[in-house]
């Protein structure tokens, strides 16, 4: 819970209260759909709401999800994300026209080394060029779905971005505001009550 609300019942009302957005699916563990399905009672929009059965992996959940559906353009989100504003979805959809590929990122403000098996410095990467990337994620749907395909058993994919650098396909990245945190620990919690008590809902 999160200022009297469930984490994904801020990332839900977004995307419910956009205009963009046709149709909701949620890729979730069997458990846990009855307790999601009680969160929606909460929620006033009707906007469709659907279910599909999560997998071992996020890249599996994600394949799970856009293979049950038949969207021109889908939109990737981490539950975990409240502080998901409707300028990113904007964004990201309207840059579809040109891409196949558009993430939200913030540009990190720590010096990102990359090192090797050793911990050794191998290489420093320009901190202007250098993103932390989160969600939404946007695709069309078609050249994910065949991504997901070809790239099944690889490991090391850590987000759906990575399947379409590994296609040769530009990805596009938006800049979002630090605030756009993943609720993981218990210090995230503190954090977003306050962003969410300062920013979204002053």
């Amino acid at each position: 819970m999160l200022n009297g609300k469930a984490v994904v019942e801020y990332s839900l009302n977004a995307f419910i209260n956009n205009l963009y957005v046709d149709d909701i699916l949620i890729a979730c563990r069997k458990e846990d759909e009855q307790e999601l399905k009680e969160i929606i009672k909460n929620i006033k929009e009707a906007k469709k709401i659907s279910f599909c059965l999560g997998g071992n992996s996020r890249q599996e959940t994600v394949y799970n999800a856009i293979s049950s559906i038949n969207s021109d353009i889908v939109i990737i989100q981490d539950g975990a994300r409240p502080i998901l504003k409707d300028r990113y979805i904007n964004e990201c959809i309207e840059n579809m026209e040109h891409y196949n590929g558009v993430t939200v990122g913030a540009k990190t403000k720590h010096t990102i080394k990359i090192v090797n098996e050793e911990g050794l410095v191998t290489e420093t990467t320009k901190r202007s060029n250098t993103y932390e990337i989160s969600t939404p994620q946007c695709f069309n749907r078609n050249v994910l779905l065949k991504g997901h395909i070809m790239f099944k058993n690889e490991e090391g994919i850590t987000d759906d971005c990575m399947i379409l650098e590994k296609m040769n396909e530009k990805v596009k990245v938006i800049d979002c505001d630090y605030d756009n945190i993943k609720i993981t620990t218990k210090e995230d919690l503190i954090i977003g009550k306050q962003i969410l008590k300062e920013i979204l809902y002053p």
